[in-house]
């Protein structure tokens, strides 16, 4: 959505999503006592612990994509949530982006749960982001005929952002991959859309 002659620079949902998770940290903070760094015991209660999912606590596949480990992690993912949610809020609406917030990071969760030990605990939107990501990637590289190497730049970018010490390259991929297939799908309905315009106004 675009908020023209507004002082809004952002759409509603993507501030919708940005409020949820800083309000989802104050409180992390006001449990841990710690504003930097959130304590493993409230990771472990409101985060994803694959020990607790597996064993009923199956929300936390979903509220572990708005709780983060520290200031530094939540400043760098609500930035880029700003950024890159915008621009899929703009192209098809509050909805899809939401969609593919939650979808992305519920499949990042579970190929974490699935691939890492019971005893890990993770936490973060990174999967959620990566979903937006694929999604605006591959409408990119449909738009611009360019799908191979829309792969290429994918792949590069999960290096890029997946081979430092303690980051969810789980996550990562699942997100991404989530994502890049709901970019095919949107991608291809997009360019359907502007072709039937074009030929409209020819």
């Amino acid at each position: 959505m675009i908020f023209k002659g507004s002082t809004m620079k952002y759409g509603k949902v993507t501030t919708a999503l940005f409020v949820i998770n800083v309000v989802v940290y104050i409180f992390e903070a006001i449990l841990s006592g710690n504003p930097i760094d959130i304590s493993i015991e409230v990771l472990a209660r409101i985060g994803q612990w694959n020990y607790a999912v597996l064993n009923g606590a199956w929300w936390q596949l979903f509220t572990a994509m708005f709780v983060h480990v520290g200031i530094l992690h939540i400043v760098f993912n609500m930035y880029f949530l700003l950024m890159l949610g915008s621009q899929l809020e703009r192209l098809f609406g509050g909805r899809v982006l939401v969609f593919t917030y939650l979808a992305a990071g519920l499949v990042g969760n579970l190929v974490t749960l699935f691939l890492l030990p019971p005893n890990s605990i993770s936490a973060g939107a990174s999967g959620a982001l990566f979903g937006i990501v694929g999604v605006l990637i591959m409408v990119s590289g449909i738009l611009g005929g360019n799908i191979q190497s829309v792969f290429v730049n994918a792949f590069i970018l999960f290096l890029i952002n997946s081979m430092f010490p303690g980051v969810n390259a789980y996550a990562h991929l699942g997100g991404l991959i989530t994502g890049i297939l709901l970019g095919l799908h949107y991608g291809k309905k997009l360019k359907k859309k502007l072709v039937a315009m074009t030929y409209s106004y020819a």
